[in-house]
């Protein structure tokens, strides 16, 4: 690619506003935005009337299970479906094997994406009851926060112990990401389980056993003990109504202390899908009713929930196909959750202002993310264009992910993602994945 790129025409979307305009890129960064550029002789020109222009999605939570568990995905593979779907930056949890519990397994993660990734990376750091020293050595400059499983999922870093928790809100002062599930309330919804159906537990059951009360009980608890210490806590994947009133909509996320994500899937699906879909919709916290979803929906409308993300945790096939027991939670999601939340303003549930928002504006603020996030002037080039004249149908030829599925399979969405810009450089058109590139290590500013 030439050092310069000019974007025509395209229709930018940022900031909650709609204009047709020109983006200058140069080094890496957005260098003028305007009615008209002029050509000085070294640059690219692309067309892009007709087209929107959104600021590349920012994920912050995904599973690309490197090391230990490639056979399902790897940081290389998942990075590539990532810039597919317009998500240009992610933040991976530490589940790995080895998990990411001490500061020089951390590193080697950061290595092995230094010479993989194609889109923007950061790894959360791993806590479990007895690391709080390692924990307390994260720099929170360019690392993205502290992940603490206070439920089992895959991979179990569960971090059980009340005190240790209370420590770890207590002292750490970066931000801290929970996964929030009673473990006691899911273990006796199992038992209760086994005892009704045996080992053949159908996978209808799986919103009763990863139940409401088991989600409250635990992410009512991590507020509590924020609330208690003044912690920047962030909350992840709400799958309930009950959670939303745990969360505050009367000040702006950037004076927030506690905030939390909702996934696609929980915007998406509901317990009626089931019957269809099985295991390819078992995630942990698990989709639960229709009422949920729909008030998850409309806390993310309200500013209750601050961010959309999308938990992409692959499995292949083969471990899908297991009985309720052996089928693991987790599906792929990032080569599709931006076309999946398009759709879902063709539904005329949102706005695509709000798209943008809740998918890059507000990552870069909740996360403090270096000169990321938005289409501003002196910012990295991280853009995502969308052709609306355009449909996409998810098919097996057609997906990214290693484990070769997807929950969408089938699913014709009415926008297409077009082209993929990291730090300025074109990674993805027309379908094709564009080597040649690497994405940088996320910087934040606190």
């Amino acid at each position: 690619m030439s050092s310069a790129t000019i974007l025509r025409s395209g229709t930018i979307v940022n900031e909650g506003k709609k204009i047709i305009a020109d983006i200058l890129i140069r080094n890496g960064r957005i260098e003028k935005i305007a009615p008209s550029i002029e050509v000085t002789g070294s640059e690219t020109e692309i067309d892009l009337a007709g087209k929107l222009i959104l600021p590349g999605c920012i994920d912050d939570q995904v599973h690309f299970r490197e090391p230990g568990l490639t056979h399902k995905a790897n940081i290389g593979t998942e990075s590539r479906a990532a810039v597919a779907g317009g998500i240009t930056s992610f933040m991976e949890m530490p589940n790995t094997v080895p998990n990411a519990l001490t500061q020089e397994l951390l590193e080697d993660k950061y290595q092995t994406a230094s010479k993989s990734s194609i889109a923007n990376y950061s790894f959360f750091m791993g806590a479990s009851n007895e690391n709080i020293g390692e924990v307390l050595k994260t720099n929170e400059k360019n690392v993205c926060g502290v992940k603490v499983f206070m439920g089992s999922s895959t991979g179990n870093m569960l971090v059980d112990s009340e005190t240790t928790l209370d420590n770890l809100f207590a002292k750490v002062p970066m931000l801290i990401a929970t996964h929030c599930e009673d473990e006691a309330t899911i273990r006796a919804n199992i038992e209760a389980a086994k005892l009704k159906y045996g080992e053949n537990v159908p996978m209808e059951q799986h919103p009763y056993i990863r139940s409401e009360q088991a989600c409250y009980l635990s992410s009512s608890l991590a507020v509590r003990l924020a609330k208690k210490h003044g912690t920047r806590l962030h909350v992840l994947h709400i799958s309930t109504a009950k959670e939303i009133n745990l969360f505050d909509n009367s000040i702006p996320l950037i004076q927030k202390k506690i905030t939390a994500e909702a996934c696609v899937h929980h915007l998406w699906f509901s317990e009626d899908d089931y019957a269809e879909k099985g295991a390819y919709i078992k995630w942990n916290p698990a989709v639960k009713k229709t009422t949920d979803r729909d008030a998850i929906f409309q806390a993310v409308l309200d500013n209750k929930i601050d961010v959309i993300a999308t938990d992409h945790a692959p499995h292949t096939l083969k471990e899908k196909e297991g009985k309720y027991f052996n089928a693991p939670s987790g599906g792929p999601l990032v080569q599709h959750a931006l076309l999946a939340m398009l759709e879902k303003i063709e539904q005329g549930f949102i706005s695509i202002e709000r798209v943008v928002e809740k998918m890059a504006h507000a990552p870069a603020i909740l996360f403090e993310v270096t000169d990321r996030g938005y289409i501003r002037e002196g910012y990295f080039a991280d853009l995502v264009v969308v052709d609306p004249s355009k449909s996409f149908t998810v098919t097996k030829e057609n997906i990214l992910y290693k484990c070769g599925w997807s929950p969408f399979e089938g699913v014709s969405f009415s926008n297409e993602i077009s082209m993929t810009f990291v730090n300025g450089n074109k990674v993805y058109e027309n379908g094709q994945v564009i080597e040649g590139t690497l994405g940088s290590r996320l910087l934040f500013n606190r």
